[in-house]
């Protein structure tokens, strides 16, 4: 049971704790030199990759098969568009999160459930 549970529960924590660190990258936005208006849009365009795992996240809390091959296509996605598999340690930090949590939510979503 405590197995399952962490399967369950595993994948979501991992897929926070990345939208977080995303977000946290965002605030790179902010410039002296820029207006305050300015400055909120760059923001807001530096949280798209956040909104995005967001919204993966959402279908993969109800739907987790679903959400586990949305998160492996962002990890693709994230791989290509940022370049990511140029570098070793940006694709450590950037793809293979979305990766392992896209693997995680498939693996639960498989997983059969014993009734207690």
């Amino acid at each position: 049971m405590l197995r399952q549970q962490i399967l369950r529960w595993l994948p979501r924590v991992v897929a926070v704790v990345f939208i977080g660190l995303l977000i946290l990258l965002s605030l790179d936005a902010f410039e002296g030199e820029r207006t305050a208006g300015e400055n909120l849009i760059a923001f807001l365009i530096h949280l798209i990759p956040a909104f995005l795992c967001l919204a993966a996240l959402i279908v993969a809390w109800r739907y987790r098969l679903a959400g586990g091959v949305l998160f492996l296509f962002l990890g693709i996605a994230f791989t290509f568009y940022f370049g990511t598999a140029r570098h070793f340690g940006t694709f450590m930090l950037i793809s293979v999160p979305l990766f392992v949590a896209g693997a995680l939510f498939l693996l639960s979503g498989l997983v059969k459930v014993r009734p207690a």
